[in-house]
């Protein structure tokens, strides 16, 4: 599947809902503790199962985007997350509500290895592409929060689920209607790959496995404690469901920019250049995050949430860079696989440090250890010569030293 003329901007809106769809619940279950008589900690672990079948689900989701299409991927895509929201507001049950999260977060997990491998066919607009792509899905992470607070406060929880699964089946519809599948009658875009020597290559990848691990537990634990976290730390601002998802949504938002920021500068400079600085500063915000109060926590938030969305445009270009077209999709799928696999990890220990401590201090200081691994995988990353490899938007490794 190419680009189709108006194919960038169904699947940039796309990205929001599957963000949207994959956070409703950390906000929602504020108001579900009456529905089925379990507190907070105990519903919290329900969405296990979503958050591993999102991770896994991307290989198979993967493999059909470059063997069948890509094209009717994203249609199940659309179809798949709106029926399967509608099915968790009609939950009775905390095992329907576990059963029906997890088929959501299968369908979730459509997206990124499908969508991701469409969007960065041209190697010179990588940067940017991600970059206004990463946007979007940073705006339904912040919406998540807006909409499942607003909706939960003035009608109820399940309203929180009913709206956005009309809404990707509406957009599943006009999707249809107007972004033609182009597979059979376009010819594969080729992608230039910088030269790199074995010893490089095999560098390259365990720094992104190691990045995008780590980064894929700091990004979820951070998204899913962020709520709880302003319910606790700005009661004078907040303390309903729409005040405190409206807070969120507004860290989000601001934080929503850092990759449309990066993204152009992944395309102007070498990736160990844009890298390194943001691995920095993901190490002591995150321990400031967990001692903040009031506005300092609010200023904190804003700052932490910065440069741990402005670390996924470069994982993503790193796979981009590196991989061919004819194969991206399950290269992709392997990125994501390791990133939501690891994410998995961020609600239990979310919910075991919170159960354990009674606060969030404990929680974002093992996220800040998590940052320091990044930080030595960032500065690891080889460096590029000084000859740019035309079109390519990356400069070619000539050697595995630093």
């Amino acid at each position: 599947m190419t680009p189709h003329r108006y194919s960038n901007g169904f699947l940039n809106f796309a990205h929001a809902l599957d963000h949207l769809f994959m956070l409703i619940f950390p906000t929602a279950v504020l108001g579900m503790t009456g529905t089925f008589g379990l507190s907070y900690t105990e519903l919290l672990p329900l969405a296990i199962g979503g958050f591993i079948a999102f991770g896994a689900g991307s290989i198979p989701a993967g493999w059909l985007g470059d063997h069948w299409s890509r094209y009717k991927m994203m249609l199940i895509f659309f179809f798949g997350t709106g029926l399967a929201s509608i099915a968790v507001s009609l939950v009775q049950t905390p095992l329907q509500l576990a059963t029906a999260l997890t088929v959501l977060g299968a369908f979730a997990a459509i997206y990124h290895p499908v969508a991701t491998a469409v969007l960065v066919v041209d190697p010179a607009r990588v940067g940017r592409t991600l970059g206004v792509n990463g946007l979007f899905g940073n705006l339904g992470i912040a919406f998540s929060a807006f909409a499942a607070g607003a909706l939960t406060e003035l009608i109820s929880w399940r309203a929180a689920f009913i709206v956005p699964g009309i809404v990707a089946i509406a957009a599943g519809v006009a999707y249809f209607l107007i972004v033609r599948d182009d597979r059979a009658a376009s010819t594969t875009v080729k992608t230039s790959r910088p030269a790199i020597e074995r010893a490089a290559m095999l560098r390259v990848f365990l720094i992104v496995l190691v990045s995008i691990s780590c980064g894929g537990v700091i990004f979820q634990a951070t998204t899913i404690a962020m709520p709880k976290l302003f319910d606790e730390r700005l009661r004078e601002f907040a303390a309903t469901p729409l005040g405190i998802g409206t807070l969120v949504c507004g860290v989000y938002m601001i934080a929503a920019f850092a990759q449309a920021g990066v993204g152009p500068l992944i395309d102007r400079f070498a990736m160990r250049t844009v890298f390194v600085p943001i691995a920095v500063l993901q190490v002591p915000l995150l321990f400031l995050a967990g001692f903040a109060q009031g506005w300092a926590m609010l200023f904190a938030a804003v700052l932490m949430m910065l440069v741990v969305f402005g670390q996924i445009p470069v994982n993503d270009a790193m796979v981009a860079r590196y991989t061919a077209d004819s194969y991206r999709a399950r290269a992709y799928a392997v990125r994501y696989l390791v990133s939501f696999g690891a994410s998995a990890i961020a609600l239990p220990l979310v919910a075991l440090l919170r159960r354990l401590t009674g606060g969030f201090q404990e929680v974002f200081q093992v996220l800040a250890a998590l940052a320091l691994c990044t930080l030595v995988a960032a500065l690891a990353f080889p460096q590029a010569s000084r000859t740019r490899h035309k079109g390519s938007g990356e400069n070619p490794i000539r050697t595995a030293a630093t």
